[in-house]
This record gives structure tokens, C-alpha cells and sequence, in this order.
């Protein structure tokens, strides 16, 4: 498999990712900065891909531990070498399995569970690469991703997740009516949201919050002083603080 060799929060991670499939990028950068994830906490991802949203948490947060789940065993294999050139292979672990459909040796709950799910809705011509195309279109199961996700949290833990922002009100009604935060990403200031990250506390009694949000980029085109905290810096988001 061709890959290329990408750096992320300013090289503190150095990965591969194929050329030819889906490459994670910056919304797993910012759904990494999102889980408030502490002390020896243990995580779920699913649909880790290469790992490069739990190779970022585990940058920001040493003590906690997840697992990745990914349906494609080449992606896990480069997801495992990839935890091993982090030297994280120890607070890392990646299995091959399908996130709607775990098997009993992953299945049971953790503190937070996360995920950066397909999302395109299938329609128009889809890419030519099978594991791009799997990746990115949900063929109408985004709610089964997210329902799949509050099963593995433990009460009181929470599910993240980034959507696109045009089918918010589909995952909102897939996800419990309390405890929930919306968090937009905006491109820049006063263009609307492309990104949404949504976070979930299990069984709490909350009502739903609308957060401020980040601004991404500076008119000129280069990140916003916060946006760079996050990327460069391996910061957190406003959501990952809060408890619901």
C-alpha cells in the first residue's frame, strides 16, 4: 500500500495514511481535542482508521488508554505501526472488527467513546477507491454509528462525535434528548458551520447546549490564534471541560 508520511499538532505525531483512500485531517484533530478524557480513563474509537484521532488524545492526555475498532485490516496494521513510531503502542491498542457490529471480546463499556463517522448520504457518483468510499459514506446508517456509540458509554461518561453541519437535526434525533452539547466549527467569521461536534453525557439530565464554537481561519486564509492552540499545541476545546 502507497502511503504518505503526515505530521500532526505541529509533529508531536508522525503517521502514515494511504494515498489512495480516506486521510484523516483536521476534524480528527479537533474530535481528538473534544473528549474530556483524564487520570487513567479508558476509551473506545470507532472506526479509528490509521489512529490518528486517538494518537492525537493520547498526545494530550498520557494517562488514559483506548482501543480502535476498523473493519479494514490494513488500515488497523498501519494504525498499529502507527502507535509503535509514537512509542504509544503501550496506551494504544487497535482490532479489526465492525463498529456496528462488535464482537463480544470488545463489547462492554468504557469511560468515553468517540467517533468520526461516514457522513456523506449516498448520493452522486462515489469515489473509485472502495476504502475512500467506505469511509465516507454512511449508505443511511449514521444514526446506527451513533447509537452504536451511547451503547459503549459507561453512565456518566460521555459519546463525541464530529457531523456535518446540514445533518445535525438527523443525529440529534438519534442521540438521547439530555445531556448534549453542540459545538460549530466555522470556517471563518460570519460563514456558516461545515462542522459540528456533538458530545453526549450518559444519563444526564441536562438540557441541550449551543456552545460558541471555533472560528477556524483568519480572513486571509491562516488559523485563528485558537484554532492554532488546538493544531499546533495539542490543546483542548471549550467542550472537553465542562462537566454536563
Amino acid at each position: 500500500m502507497a502511503c504518505s508520511q503526515d505530521r500532526f499538532l505541529d509533529g508531536r505525531i508522525v503517521a502514515h495514511q494511504p494515498l489512495d483512500g480516506f486521510r484523516a485531517g483536521i476534524d480528527a484533530v479537533m474530535l481528538a481535542a473534544a473528549i474530556p478524557a483524564g487520570g487513567h480513563d479508558e476509551l473506545l474509537e470507532l472506526g479509528s482508521g490509521t489512529g490518528i484521532a486517538s494518537l492525537c488524545l493520547a498526545a494530550r492526555v498520557p494517562e488514559c488508554r483506548t482501543l480502535g475498532v476498523e473493519i479494514a485490516p490494513d488500515l488497523v496494521e498501519l494504525a498499529r505501526a502507527n502507535a509503535r513510531a509514537n512509542a504509544m503502542e503501550a496506551r494504544l491498542r487497535f482490532e479489526c472488527a465492525d463498529a456496528l457490529d462488535l464482537t463480544q471480546r470488545v463489547r462492554r463499556s468504557f469511560d468515553h467513546v468517540f467517533c468520526n463517522p461516514p457522513f456523506h448520504q449516498a448520493m452522486g457518483n462515489a469515489s473509485p477507491s472502495p476504502e475512500r468510499a467506505r469511509a465516507l459514506r454512511d449508505a443511511g446508517r449514521l444514526s446506527q454509528w451513533l447509537a452504536a456509540g451511547m451503547r459503549r458509554v459507561r453512565a456518566g461518561g460521555t459519546f463525541t462525535t464530529v457531523v456535518r453541519a446540514d445533518r445535525l437535526g438527523e443525529a440529534l434525533q438519534a442521540l438521547p434528548r439530555r445531556g448534549g452539547v453542540i459545538f460549530p466549527l466555522w470556517p471563518r467569521d460570519g460563514a456558516p458551520a461545515k462542522r459540528i461536534i456533538i458530545q453526549v453525557r450518559k444519563n444526564s439530565r441536562s438540557p441541550l447546549v449551543l456552545l460558541a464554537g471555533l472560528i477556524l481561519h483568519e480572513n486571509g486564509g491562516s488559523y485563528t490564534r485558537n484554532a492554532d492552540v488546538v493544531l499546533r499545541q495539542a490543546g483542548s476545546l471549550a467542550l472537553a471541560r465542562p462537566r454536563l
